[in-house]
């Protein structure tokens, strides 16, 4: 590991807010200190950029010597605070499950009133440390086994999150019961249908392949629905030890295994074919990174589910890639109904082609 100083390079600190994203910040200023005792002078609120879907801030009380870092999320403007926007959703759950998975980020407050600033929020204290991206932090150089180390205590907070007791977090409402599998198969591909242009495939095969294959449910555990590295904070003293897990907007109870599938979808190795490799936005194209079918063993072996590696892993592979091709084309769908004009999702209908030639490509080489 270099010795270098990352003091300025490891930290996400977010960057001046968008035009037309501004907040109240004397009413959010005013809300804050009402429920921290302390707070003294006014924030630098800064935005983040990584995400498109809730808007995140940063406010920063630079004359408190502690506890004056956090961290605020609202949704959208034009978006109301429920279903995929819901602010209170995201703030229960993670207060629920900080006594039982302290990495969790420790939650500050929840604003139901729209007045504030123009919709719901909650704010969070800050986790200052590393977020892995696309690729790690210049100056910051892991060797192979210190980069392994890395990977294994990644996948090991998955596996706790898993393991997690969601009646005794009181969480066991979270989600609806056994049927997760069915229900995600039926639900995205009907997005599909819907997002679908004329450009890209029918995806017929995958998603009956999918519907012939769909399995019982393995467990209803917690699942995160988005985890990735990018989404983990590291320790700035040990970049292999995980103090954080981010954005929780998506958790519920589900199938453990069907939220591997969805992280191996993100899992790029460095000799993937080009079109996988332009997707990749976390760093496990390194020497010392576990390759997926590494993944696949290392979390069955640990976690304790009995799968057929060659007969029934692949369903949730071909699901995992799916599920990613579907949020792919619902961005293209609105690029190219010109609902926005960002360059970068120009050519996305090419990616959702690929990942049709690979999921028949697995289901081809699948067992039976």
């Amino acid at each position: 590991m270099s010795g270098a100083d990352l003091s300025d390079t490891v930290q996400d600190r977010g960057g001046r807010v968008r035009a037309g994203e501004e907040l109240n910040t004397p009413a959010v200023d005013a809300w804050l200190k009402d429920r921290v005792p302390g707070l003294t002078g006014q924030p630098e609120v800064t935005q983040f950029s990584g995400g498109a879907s809730n808007w995140t801030y940063r406010l920063h009380y630079k004359d408190v010597a502690e506890g004056g870092d956090f961290i605020l999320r609202r949704p959208p403007a034009g978006t109301k605070a429920k279903g995929a926007h819901d602010m209170g959703r995201e703030f229960t759950v993670q207060s629920a499950l900080k006594p039982v998975y302290p990495v969790v980020p420790t939650m500050v407050g929840l604003c139901t009133d729209e007045a504030v600033t123009g919709s719901e929020f909650y704010v969070m204290a800050r986790i200052a440390g590393i977020i892995p991206r696309k690729n790690m932090p210049r100056g910051l150089v892991l060797d192979v086994p210190t980069t392994r180390r890395l990977c294994t205590n990644v996948l090991d907070k998955l596996i706790a999150l898993h393991q997690v007791d969601a009646q005794a977090a009181g969480l066991a409402s979270l989600g609806k019961g056994s049927g997760y599998c069915q229900r995600q198969i039926e639900g995205w591909s009907a997005r599909y249908d819907k997002a679908r242009t004329w450009n890209v495939p029918s995806y017929r095969r995958v998603i009956a392949w999918l519907k012939e294959r769909t399995p019982q449910d393995v467990a209803n555990v917690l699942i995160h629905n988005d985890w990735r590295f990018d989404n983990v904070v590291l320790s700035e003293s040990d970049p292999t030890r995980v103090i954080g897990v981010l954005d929780w907007e998506m958790a519920t109870l589900g199938d453990p295994l069907m939220d591997l599938g969805n992280a191996l979808a993100y899992w790029t190795h460095a000799d993937d074919h080009f079109l996988m490799r332009s997707t990749r936005r976390q760093p496990t194209h390194l020497p010392g990174m576990l390759r997926r079918e590494e993944v696949v063993d290392y979390y069955l072996e640990r976690a304790g589910y009995r799968v057929d590696r060659k007969g029934d892993w692949p369903f949730y592979e071909v699901y995992g890639l799916f599920r990613l091709a579907v949020i792919v084309q619902q961005i293209y769908y609105r690029y190219h109904h010109k609902q926005t004009n960002n360059p970068a999702f120009r050519h996305f209908w090419i990616l959702a082609n690929y990942l049709d030639w690979r999921c028949k490509a697995i289901i081809r080489q699948a067992k039976g």
